[in-house]
């Protein structure tokens, strides 16, 4: 923990990307003497993604504010209710699920979102010998659908090294929300069509968090790292 007894901030990636999407934020945190670690998402499945990230955060001694961006945000809502010491939540362009929601359902009723026309399905093999599905974005599709405020160059390097989600992202059932009982704070990105707009800014409302609205893509923590480094030091004081 850092001197001044600040709250550990745990950076959750989303789908299709690593910790390295966090690294204007994280760069800006560091500056303000805030202890900070990104650690992998493994993209496997909500169930089995909240239950790794659990054990992460509980590991961590002390307070720690949780930020998650798109799927993590997911992941967030779900480990953290595990995971006492999380005193805050931080929802970037990010889903805050309620109990029994699948993330595939949610998506279904978006207006804004276009993300699943630019999905390509693969197999991967799993431990008892099968196989499953899991998706990357068609590089064609990227900057259009999940990086429109980045530059082709930004978005090509996006495309190229994407990580894939497992199927179960979007069809494991989510568990009891750490928002019911956590305060919470949202970026809604106004031209997200990854997560879509309606989507995060309904979820946001709902778990009662204090909503700051920004104009950019689903990536706002890259193409607006300040604006997000802001809204997670008000956590952070408030916490």
């Amino acid at each position: 923990m850092p001197d001044n007894g600040s709250p550990t901030i745990v950076l959750v990636h989303g789908a299709f990307a690593d910790a390295s999407s966090w690294s204007g934020v994280i760069e800006r945190l560091l500056a303000k003497g805030m202890e900070v670690i990104a650690p992998a998402n493994p993209l496997r499945g909500v169930a089995a993604d909240s239950a790794y990230m659990a054990t992460v955060l509980a590991q961590i001694e002390g307070p720690v504010v949780a930020v998650g961006h798109s799927y993590g945000g997911a992941v967030i809502t779900n480990a953290a209710a595990d995971a006492k010491n999380v005193v805050a939540l931080v929802y970037v362009a990010a889903f805050a699920p309620d109990e029994g929601e699948t993330l595939g359902a949610a998506e279904a009723g978006s207006k804004d979102s276009v993300l699943n026309s630019a999905l390509l399905p693969r197999q991967y093999p799993t431990a008892n010998g099968g196989s499953a599905t899991e998706f990357y974005i068609d590089p064609a599709k990227v900057h259009d659908t999940f990086a429109g405020d980045l530059s082709e160059q930004e978005a090509a390097l996006i495309a190229a090294t994407q990580r894939p989600i497992s199927e179960l992202a979007f069809s494991d059932t989510s568990g009891p929300p750490a928002w019911k009982d956590r305060p919470s704070w949202a970026v809604v990105a106004t031209g997200d069509k990854a997560a879509g707009a309606d989507v995060t800014r309904s979820m946001a409302e709902r778990a009662g968090a204090t909503i700051t609205e920004l104009e950019g893509s689903h990536v706002i923590m890259i193409s607006q790292p300040q604006a997000v480094t802001d809204v997670i030091l008000k956590a952070v004081a408030a916490a």
